[in-house]
């Protein structure tokens, strides 16, 4: 795994390999600072899922984490204090969908959410989110960038 710091607010890593995942997902932790809401984009199969598993155990969830494709927003117990939300957008048909789910609720709740498919959903998503790319470089490489969005670069804590 290749890391290029464009600039605090945005960090891109080449060749990501499934075994890099647990050091890329505390990375990203730390990248996201106090912010709660990451937005992960990338085509079916990218690997947003299992980058947010990674999330999820580096977070010390205990639960088997799985794709909400179909129940929408799966909630873990990450350590003793903290609520990840897993929420996948894809089968939602439009923003008012979104709304009558409540996923404002949960963007506003305080808690980890990372959200698959967000750019269905643009108008719902918080100023401050973080923003993650994931490009197939091949079967088994991707690249995966991180950037802060609604914060000016300054302004990072």
């Amino acid at each position: 795994m290749q890391a290029e710091a464009v600039s605090e607010a945005f960090l891109m890593y080449r060749n990501v390999t499934i075994n890099d995942l647990e050091r890329l997902a505390r990375q990203l932790l730390t990248f996201m600072g106090d912010i709660r809401v990451c937005a992960l984009a990338g085509e079916m199969g990218a690997g947003k899922t299992t980058l947010i598993k990674a999330i999820g155990h580096a977070m010390d969830v205990m639960d088997s984490m799985s794709s909400p494709t179909f129940s929408i927003i799966n909630e873990y117990q990450a350590g003793a204090q903290t609520t990840l939300y897993h929420i996948d957008c894809y089968r939602l048909k439009s923003e008012a969908e979104a709304r009558a789910v409540g996923l404002e609720d949960y963007f506003y709740s305080g808690a980890y959410c990372f959200v698959e498919w967000a750019e269905l959903i643009p108008s719902l998503l918080p100023e401050n989110y973080v923003q993650v790319n994931i490009t197939p470089e091949d079967d088994t490489h991707r690249t995966i960038e991180f950037s802060i969005h609604g914060r000016k670069e300054k302004d990072r804590v």
